[in-house]
C-alpha cells in the first residue's frame, strides 16, 4: 500500500470492465466492482482498514483497468518475519544447521562463545580510500577462531576445527580432503571448494582456510536445539532473507544500489532499492507466480484465505545474464557507491526469477520506470 497502491488483478481485467458505467463500492475492509451483473470484489486480511472518503485519483487505463488510491484509517501491526539470521543467532545457546532446500542436518548442535558482524567485503579498498597511511590490514583475512561465528552481510564463517558434522557424500568428502591438504597461504577464491547437502547435493557454502568454513545464510537455516525444526516454503524464504539484506543495508550505510553476483564471480541483477517500508496486500489469485512458483516444490502464497499480507521493499532491478547490460553492470561494479553481495549461482537465478514473476503480477503500467523493471520481494 506504501509506495505505488493499485488494485488487485480482479480489479485490473479488461473484460470486468467492457460493459461500464460500473459502480465502484469502497468499504474499509473490502472493494468491491458491479458492471451490471457481473460483481468482482477482494476482501482485505485483518488488521488492513481502508478510509473510503480518501479515494482519489480513479482512472481507466488501457490494459490495466482501474487505478485509485486510498489511505489507510490505522497502520497495521506489522506481519512477522520469516527468518532472521541475526536475531536468531546468540551466543551461549546451542543451535543446528539445516539445509535449507530439503532440512537436512548440516552441522550438529553447536555452542557459539562469540557471534561478531564483519566489515563489509570491500572494507580493505576503503581503507586505503580514506586512510593517509599504508593500510596496515591490506594482506590481514579476519578468520573465526574456536567458538567464534562471524556474520557478513550474505554468509557466515565458522570454525571448523572440532566440527561435529554429519558424514558427507563420498564427493564432498573427497574434495574437502584433497583441499585440507593444500597449503593455506595459496588458497585463492576461485580454488574453493564447495560445501554440498550430502542429500539435496545444493551449495551451501565454500572452503575458506582448512579450518573455516562459510555458509550462505540463503542456503542454511539455522535453529535453536531445543526447538521443533520445520522447513520454510524455499521461494518465501529466499525473498525475505534478501529483502532484510537490502533494508538493513541501506539503513546502516545509505547504500541503495547493489550488485547481486554468483559464486562464479559473474554479476547476475543489478538492483536498486526504492523503499523499505511497503505494506503488500495480494489476493490469493492475483499473482501470476502462483502456479509458477511450484518449480520450487512450494507455493508463493500463504494458503490461510483469500489475501495476505507482508512487508515488502520495492525494487528497480536489470537482468545482467548473457551479457545482457554488461556496460551498466560494470560501471556499477566500479562504484565504491554500490554494494555486492555474494551467492550461489543458483540461488541468484532463482532471484532473478522472482523478481521476474512479481514485475509480470503488476498492471503493465507499473512494470518498468525508466529502463528498469520493477519489483516487490517480500519480508
Amino acid at each position: 500500500l506504501a509506495g505505488d497502491p493499485y488494485l488487485p488483478e480482479a480489479f485490473q481485467s479488461e473484460a470486468s470492465l467492457r460493459n461500464l458505467p460500473a459502480d465502484i463500492s469502497v468499504a474499509p475492509g473490502r472493494l468491491e466492482v458491479r458492471s451490471g451483473a457481473a460483481c468482482e470484489a477482494a476482501a482485505l486480511p485483518p488488521g488492513v482498514s481502508l478510509a473510503p472518503s480518501s479515494c482519489r485519483g480513479l482512472r481507466r487505463l488501457p490494459g490495466d483497468g482501474l487505478h485509485l488510491r486510498l489511505q489507510l484509517r490505522d497502520a497495521p501491526s506489522a506481519p512477522e518475519l520469516v527468518y532472521n539470521v541475526r536475531e536468531s543467532l546468540k551466543p551461549q545457546k546451542n543451535y543446528v544447521f539445516y539445509c535449507q532446500s530439503c532440512g537436512n542436518v548440516v552441522v550438529k548442535e553447536r555452542k557459539f562463545l562469540r557471534v561478531l558482524p564483519l566489515p563489509s567485503e570491500n572494507w580493505s579498498a576503503l581503507v586505503e580510500e580514506w586512510c593517509c597511511h599504508p593500510n596496515p590490514f591490506a594482506r590481514s583475512t579476519l578468520l573465526p577462531q574456536h567458538g567464534d561465528c562471524f556474520l557478513g552481510d550474505t554468509f557466515l564463517l565458522l570454525n571448523s576445527r572440532n566440527q561435529s558434522y554429519v558424514p558427507e557424500s563420498p564427493k564432498c568428502s573427497s574434495e574437502t580432503e584433497h583441499h585440507a591438504s593444500q597449503n593455506d597461504s595459496t588458497l585463492k577464491s576461485k580454488e574453493n571448494t564447495r560445501v554440498i547437502c550430502e542429500r539435496c547435493k545444493s551449495t551451501l557454502g565454500e572452503t575458506v582456510s582448512s579450518d573455516t568454513v562459510k555458509y550462505y545464510v540463503t542456503e542454511v537455516i539455522i535453529w535453536p536445539s531445543e526447538e521443533s525444526f520445520s522447513t520454510l516454503p524455499r521461494s518465501q524464504f529466499i525473498q525475505s532473507v534478501v529483502a532484510q539484506c537490502l533494508a538493513e543495508l541501506s539503513s546502516a550505510k545509505s547504500t541503495f544500489r547493489f550488485t547481486i553476483k554468483g559464486d562464479d564471480g559473474r554479476i547476475y541483477i543489478l538492483i536498486w532499492l526504492l523503499n523499505s517500508d511497503t505494506l503488500l496486500v495480494e489476493s490469493s489469485g492475483s499473482s501470476s507466480s502462483h502456479s509458477v512458483f511450484t518449480l520450487f516444490g512450494d507455493n508463493f502464497m500463504h494458503s490461510c484465505g483469500p489475501s495476505g499480507m507482508w512487508n515488502a521493499v520495492k525494487v528497480l532491478y536489470q537482468p545482467c545474464i548473457k551479457n545482457r547490460n554488461k556496460d551498466l553492470a560494470d560501471a556499477w561494479e566500479n562504484d565504491f557507491g554500490v554494494h555486492p553481495l555474494k551467492f550461489p549461482s543458483e540461488t541468484c537465478l532463482e532471484l532473478l526469477l522472482m523478481l521476474s514473476l512479481s514485475t509480470a503480477s503488476l498492471p503493465p503500467s507499473l512494470q518498468r520506470m525508466n529502463s528498469f523493471q520493477v519489483a516487490f520481494l517480500k519480508m
